[in-house]
């Protein structure tokens, strides 16, 4: 790799839009660039981005011949949905008989809620068979007069035989249509679901047709040859032309985006991730190095995209006060009203001497609004909004140099009446503000972790976001656990766009799947993120079988070249046994080494024992660069070589297998292979993850150092 190279990151929100430039070598950031989001732009948001893109590599002094990868992330498609702002979809169904009974049904598609007032603009067609041509015609010729652009073709199981849509999807294409059919966006079964899928990436895909199209030209234009690629809502990324393809898949790519930040530049393994900005709080949660997904739901009905699990909370650094009056006063709420929505000043953003004198209203900042939001009013008539940043600078939890610091004289003096108001002094209105206000942060976090079975000793919270200091360091504090702020948590967004990984989804349905069935599913996950860019050698492919369902599920990331080139930059073995033993929560003496590559190293705690139960023996994977890539609490290691394990690793299973009343279960399998690790945790049965296994070494340097972790299943 060139030592100029550049992995340019741009997040566009839904105020400003923000680059930075990473060197690819040390992973480091040595640049960013903000600039308002061009909305009203003819060229939408797309100006936006080229014109940070410019200003970035003004600012640093660089080239586009320096830049090797680029992407970007962008609100527009969740805001056209949560604003219903899309575009009239004509919906294809075919069938007959009951098939026809069930794909008739789908007009009802069009009741869906999206937004207040706003329902899905959907026009249904039906074909008694896909080949009527005469039919089909006449119905894409009511839709061009309708001015419909969206085109979406569904059939009863066309994810065994998708010979029918097929054959309407490339009429439709032929005459102009953009064309969603249902077994492109999902290949699992639920006329129902898919469909609606399906609908929801054609209301969006005209509006992001028009702006991928202009986005690439812009870069073209710029000199940039780097390929350009877009945030998913799970935490990768994607090329351009797969976005052109399936748009949807870019819905709640915000908070994925800062997520990816936090995995790769915080080098988080397990924790709660807060990312906070002026307006609320958006909590997601990283386990075993890992992002947690599932499938979302949009109006209320669920759907087969697989999303960031993020729940978003009304506080953030804006967030306004809100009290009871009558007598002492009491803090009762803080936000969800920010001060930005209400065209409010933060108070401790003001001069402090403006601030003498200042009077303390309550107020509906919006009508509609109840009128108990706490403003200060001037001498000089000017008002300001108590928020939460301003109760934290209060407290002096926003260190200087931070986005929201505000002059501590500043900030007590916004504080100062409210605590009269309270009868309390400046420190005991600013902690009783925060205490409201991270609360309901709380609450979620609390919920989180028990959905996930975090135990509140191992959860961390981290915060991101322009308002970060605002919500994170009391939150950790009243909960009593281990929090920090992310390295340059204003822009941990682009940071994660630019630092994401390519990465697919690929979802059979199959009863009684084969060994051979299996690895189809693996090989096409592999397949597509290698015909996107991904570097073969780099691919990770994480295969689970969900034996009740009959799901087969394959989720492939890869990078577009070697993250981390630069080995002088890598981790001391002294740093990754500190880390490891900060995890481990023990000395680093005691802390071991039990097997070691060129790309990772495996250390081990001291047993464990508690009374009545078996010794465990704690484990963390460390990559050189020091991200936990893999913990377990009691773990199995052994390092061989490829051309040994091929031999070894079905003795291995075999032996590491758990036998009981309802059947065997395989061990939870980790594959280390030069700079890949395969997850094939989420196989149950001996015989699929040998299978499995073997794929995974199948084709490597016989001398290539192998390790495996194994976790017995109880």
């Amino acid at each position: 790799m060139e030592p100029n190279a550049l992995r340019i990151g741009i997040d566009v929100g839904g105020t400003f839009t923000d680059a930075v430039a990473i060197d690819a070598a040390t992973l480091r950031l040595i640049g960013q660039a903000k600039t308002p989001t061009s909305h009203d732009h003819p060229d939408g948001v797309a100006h936006g981005i080229v014109t940070a893109l410019h200003e970035l590599l003004a600012t640093i002094g660089r080239s586009p011949d320096d830049v090797v990868f680029l992407a970007h992330g962008t609100t527009q498609a969740t805001n056209a949905l949560l604003e219903g702002d899309v575009a009239p979809v004509g919906l294809i169904g075919i069938g007959r008989g009951a098939a026809g009974f069930f794909a008739k049904r789908l007009r009802r598609l069009g009741r869906i809620e999206i937004a207040d007032g706003k329902r899905l603009p959907v026009s249904y067609e039906h074909l008694r068979r896909a080949d009527d041509d005469a039919a089909l015609g006449a119905a894409l010729d009511r839709f061009h007069a309708a001015g419909i652009e969206s085109v979406v073709v569904t059939e009863p199981f066309s994810v065994d035989d998708a010979i029918g849509e097929e054959r309407v999807a490339a009429t439709a294409r032929e005459r102009g249509f953009l064309v969603t059919a249902t077994h492109e966006i999902t290949s699992l079964y639920g006329l129902s679901k898919r469909t609606r899928t399906a609908v929801l990436n054609a209301v969006i895909l005209p509006r992001m047709f028009a702006t991928a199209d202009l986005v690439q030209t812009s870069i073209d234009a710029a000199g940039i040859t780097a390929p350009l690629m877009v945030m998913r809502c799970d935490g990768g990324v994607m090329s351009l032309d797969e976005m052109r393809r399936r748009p949807l898949l870019t819905v709640l790519s915000g908070p994925a985006a800062g997520v990816a930040g936090a995995l790769m530049q915080e080098k988080l393994s397990d924790g709660l991730f807060l990312e906070t900005g002026g307006t609320s709080t958006d909590i997601s949660v990283i386990r075993r190095g890992k992002v947690a997904v599932r499938y979302t739901e949009f109006g209320g009905s669920s759907t087969y995209l697989s999303a960031l699990d993020v729940r978003t909370v009304g506080v953030g650094g804006g967030s306004m006060v809100r009290i009871r009056t009558g007598g002492t006063a009491q803090v009762t709420h803080v936000g969800p009203r920010s001060a930005h929505i209400a065209g409010l000043p933060y108070a401790c953003f003001a001069p402090a001497e403006q601030l003498l004198g200042a009077r303390l209203l309550t107020v509906a900042p919006i009508d509609g609004d109840p009128a108990d939001h706490v403003v200060l009013e001037t001498e000089g008539g000017d008002r300001f909004a108590v928020t939460m940043t301003c109760a934290a600078n209060a407290l002096g939890l926003v260190p200087e140099g931070d986005y929201a610091h505000a002059p501590s004289d500043a900030a007590r003096a916004a504080l100062a009446p409210l605590a009269a108001a309270l009868g309390t002094d400046v420190e005991g209105a600013a902690r009783t503000v925060l205490d409201a206000g991270v609360a309901p942060v709380l609450d979620v976090v609390a919920s989180m972790a028990d959905d996930y079975d975090i135990a509140k000793d191992d959860v961390l919270l981290v915060g991101g976001g322009g308002g970060a200091a605002s919500v994170t360091p009391h939150a950790g504090t009243r909960h009593g656990v281990e929090w920090r702020i992310a390295e340059h948590s204003e822009v941990i967004s682009p940071i994660g766009v630019a630092l994401a990984l390519i990465r697919e989804q690929v979802e059979r349905v199959i009863p009684g799947a084969t060994d051979d069935q299996i690895l189809a599913v693996r090989r096409e996950a592999e397949q597509a993120v290698i015909a996107q860019g991904a570097a073969p050698a780099e691919v990770s492919v994480d295969v689970t079988v969900d034996p009740q369902s009959n799901t087969v599920r394959a989720v492939a990331t890869g990078a577009t070249e070697l993250r981390t080139q630069d080995r002088t930059q890598r981790r001391t073995d002294g740093e990754l046994r500190a880390i490891a033993a900060e995890g481990f929560q023990v000395d680093a003496a005691a802390v071991r080494v039990l097997a070691a590559t060129d790309n990772h190293v495996v250390f081990g705690a001291p047993e464990r024992r508690r009374f009545l139960r078996k010794a465990t023996h704690p484990v963390r994977v460390l990559d050189r660069d020091g991200v936990v890539r893999f913990a377990s609490l009691d773990a199995r290691v052994q390092q061989s070589t490829v051309g040994a394990g091929a031999g070894t690793l079905p003795e291995l299973i075999a032996e590491h297998t758990a036998y009981g009343d309802g059947g065997s279960r395989a061990p939870a399998l980790q594959l280390l292979i030069g700079p890949r690790i395969a997850d094939l945790s989420g196989v149950l049965d001996e015989s699929q993850l040998i299978s499995l296994a073997r794929t995974e070494v199948e084709g490597q340097d016989r001398a290539e150092p192998l390790v495996a972790v194994l976790e017995v299943r109880s």
